[in-house]
């Protein structure tokens, strides 16, 4: 009996690179998860900080120096970033779980609709805030 002919190819689409050519639905989805988790970092500063005020004024005055700090700026920024993103994000994933907006030219207007849409909400939120 002959051998059947194995094809060499990547096994996974996170092989980017000469495999796969990364698209907008894919990295908007990565784009999710990666904020939902760089939320954690966010909550955590803020729950340092809370604490840090209940405990003593010392230990108040070093979380209120790094959270005041251009670090702290950075971390709460980009969490307004994220929290806008993944919030939009959700509403993209509704509107496809209700069934519409599932071809391609849809979802890539959707896709982009959130990328930018975060950046102008997240730009809202720093002017207003």
């Amino acid at each position: 009996m002959a051998e059947p002919k194995r094809v060499e190819r990547p096994l996974s689409p996170f092989m980017i690179g000469p495999y796969y050519r990364p698209q907008l639905t894919s990295i908007t989805s990565i784009l999710t998860r990666i904020t939902g988790n760089g939320l954690i970092v966010g909550t955590l500063l803020a729950v340092w900080w809370l604490l840090a005020a209940a405990t003593a004024a010392e230990y108040f005055a070093l979380a209120d120096a790094v959270v005041t700090s251009w670090f702290g700026d950075l971390v709460f920024t980009l969490s307004a970033w994220a929290l806008w993103y993944h919030y939009l994000a959700g509403v993209r994933h509704w509107i496809f779980d209700s069934g519409r907006g599932l071809d391609i030219p849809t979802a890539e207007k959707l896709g982009w609709g959130v990328i930018i849409g975060s950046v102008v909400l997240t730009l809202l939120t720093i002017v207003i805030v």
